[in-house]
């Protein structure tokens, strides 16, 4: 089993940054990959970036890249989530989701195991 704990959500002018961090449970953590997901009031639940088990290679949804970076450390059982220039379209709550194998995904239903979810809210 895994345990995701998101952290780092909250309220943000337009243009500002936030870093989330997910803190993992368990001695396999470095060895899943990683993803984030967010998903706004009424609509479905979207990639935002993933990482694979060794950190070496990131993915990005295309609207983001740039202003999102993901990266992990292992040591510390935490995978993180910086964001700049944040607009009021990325309001959502985020979430953290945990994949057993090597490889990361866009594709939620590749996910076994998922944070609770933070709220990120971004006002213009």
């Amino acid at each position: 089993q895994v345990q995701l704990v998101e952290s780092g959500g909250g309220l943000v002018q337009a243009g500002g940054s936030l870093r989330l961090s997910c803190a993992a449970s368990g001695r396999t953590f470095s060895s899943y990959a990683m993803g984030w997901f967010r998903q706004a009031p009424g609509k479905e639940r979207e990639f935002v970036a993933a990482i694979n088990w060794s950190g070496t290679n990131t993915y990005y949804a295309d609207s983001l890249r740039g202003r999102f970076t993901i990266s992990r450390a292992s040591a510390q059982n935490t995978v993180y989530l910086q964001m700049n220039s944040l607009e009021p379209e990325d309001t959502a709550v985020y979430y953290c989701a945990a994949r057993t194998t090597y490889y990361a995904s866009r594709y939620s239903h590749e996910y076994a195991y998922w944070g609770q979810g933070t709220q990120v809210t971004v006002s213009s």
